[in-house]
Formats: structure tokens, sequence, C-alpha cells
């Protein structure tokens, strides 16, 4: 067989129940139908997806395989590089919020052929102190759920460990931030019991969290959380499931792309990006917009999440 193109697939061997290591000829036959001469490599420790993307020579294409923290790494790895590569991401993972706004489903083979009959697009990708998150970055409360939800658990039961860490979280104090931040021109202060920054319309499995978004429009959603009182604060998140955030009591909405947070005492919680703790813990955070990150996605759901519908070759 002759190859015109090359790949590296970067898989996660421990993300969800569905990656097993005797499929894997199995995909690299159906990569290899879409004329890719093709490599996988699996991850062994946190950070390897970042290192493996950044020191690689030039591919025609890199796949990551596992949840959304995989597809994280190698879009962090792709941003400290000279020649930028092209992406793509095929969920294998237990909320796989990506890869569901994405357009993909639960059969990593039929993933592959929507992958690789799709189409590149230039896609906005936030970042937050220059690091960058694919679709949410929280802090405050419920926000440490997925980073201290142990990996056996998210293995073992999926979405339900995540509920479960929820419930425990629910019965803690909710702490309150005294914060200051700026957003198109104002600067506001208060008191905030989370906050959430996104480009994404689906979070910790909440479809269309946020109404019309769009991933190359140079714009990020914030929510910031004025209720204290958890009963509200659940009172709100369900009313984001029929009504736009922009218009729920006690939450402020913004859409811009650029944001600054400052915290008025050093916080001692992390923020959690893309479901992993963000190590880096400061008084200051900036998040803004790096623009046209080249990712190969399924045609499914283009016309719905970009705003330039022109074919990029």
């Amino acid at each position: 067989m002759h190859f015109m193109k090359t790949c590296v697939v970067i898989y996660n061997p421990n993300s969800g129940h569905t990656l097993k290591k005797n499929k894997i000829h199995i995909y690299k036959e159906l990569i290899e139908k879409y004329g890719y001469s093709v490599t996988f490599i699996g991850t062994e420790y946190k950070g390897h997806a970042k290192e493996i993307v950044s020191h690689i020579g030039y591919v025609d294409l890199v796949i990551s395989m596992g949840g959304d923290g995989t597809f994280n790494e190698i879009v962090f790895g792709n941003l400290q590089r000279k020649t930028r590569l092209i992406l793509a991401h095929i969920p294998v993972g237990t909320t796989n919020d990506v890869g569901v706004m994405f357009g993909y489903g639960k059969s990593i083979e039929k993933n592959i052929q929507l992958c690789l009959s799709g189409e590149v697009k230039g896609m906005d990708i936030c970042l937050i102190n220059k690091r960058p998150f694919v679709y949410v970055a929280g802090f405050g409360k419920f926000m440490t759920i997925p980073y201290d939800t142990p990996r056996n658990l998210k293995k073992k039961y999926g979405h339900l460990a995540y509920l479960l860490g929820g419930a425990k979280d629910f019965l803690s104090r909710t702490k309150n931030y005294d914060v200051t931040y700026e957003v198109n021109g104002e600067k506001i202060s208060g008191l905030y019991s989370f906050m959430l920054i996104s480009s994404a319309n689906r979070i910790a499995g909440f479809n269309n969290f946020y109404k019309d978004i769009k991933l190359d429009d140079d714009t990020f959603e914030v929510l910031m959380c004025t209720y204290t009182r958890k009963i509200d604060i659940i009172k709100a998140l369900g009313k984001l499931i029929t009504s736009d955030a922009a218009h729920v009591d006690g939450l402020e909405f913004y859409r811009t792309s650029h944001l600054k947070i400052t915290f008025k005492t050093h916080p001692k919680n992390a923020w959690c990006v893309d479901g992993e703790k963000l190590e880096i813990r400061t008084k200051t955070y900036e998040i803004k917009n790096e623009r046209n990150v080249q990712i190969l996605l399924p045609k499914k759901n283009i016309s719905k999440l970009f705003v330039h519908q022109d074919k990029e070759s």
C-alpha cells in the first residue's frame, strides 16, 4: 500500500471502558484506508501526550484517542511547537463533552470514519495564564469534582462517579470568593461561589449549556455565580437546562475575548481545566483566545459550530 500522508495516534490506555489494546490493529487498518501511514503511541503518565506532540517531527495529522484531558494535552503540546500540526480528537473517556459536541458517537470504529472523512476547521482555543483549555475552566463550588474523583472510580462508574463526587461536595460548606473581574470594558467586584469559563455547548454532560455557541467567533462565555446557598446554586444550574444562561437570576453572564480575574486573597483551591487541576495558583488569572488552531472534525455539526463555512484546505 502506498501512503501519501503520515499520522500519529496518541492514546490513553486508562481512558474509559472502550479502548482495547487488542483492537489497535483494527483501528490502524481503518486509518490506513484513508491513505495514512500511522503510528500508535500509548501515554505512560500525566503530561506525556503534551510532550509527544511538542517533540515529534512534522506529521500530517495527530489524533488523540482518550478523554477530554488527552485532547487538552495534545492541544497544549501543539501550541508549544514552531510548526503547528493538524489535530483530531476521537473520544474514549467517561463524559466526552468535546467529542459529543464535535458530533461523535460511542463506536471508535465509526468515530475514526467520521473523523477522517471530515473537514479541517480553524478553531479558537482559550488560554488561562497561557495554559490552554479546550472547553471549560471552572473555579469554586463543584469545580474540583473532576480532578478529585479517583481515576479508578471514573473508569468503573463513568458519569456516575462525577455525580457521586457532586453529592459529597453538595454537603460541604459553600465558600465565597472576594473577586474583581474586568470584562468588555467593565470592572466588577463581589462575592462569588463559582466561576465557569467555556467555549463549548456541552459541559459535564449538560447539552446546550449555552445557546448558539460558535468555535471560531473569537469569543468565549463567562458565568459568575453570586448565589451562596447551595439550594439556589442547584436551582440556577437546573434552570440552565431550559433557559439561556443570560436569563438566570444569580448568574452574571458575558461573551468576550478577554477576561481578567483578581482574587482579593490567594485562593487555596485550584481551577479545574478540562477536568484536570490547574497546577499554578496565583491571585490574578487572564483568559484570552488563541485563534485558528487547525482541527479535523466530523462534518455533522460544522454548520452549527462554526461561523466561517468556507472549506479550508
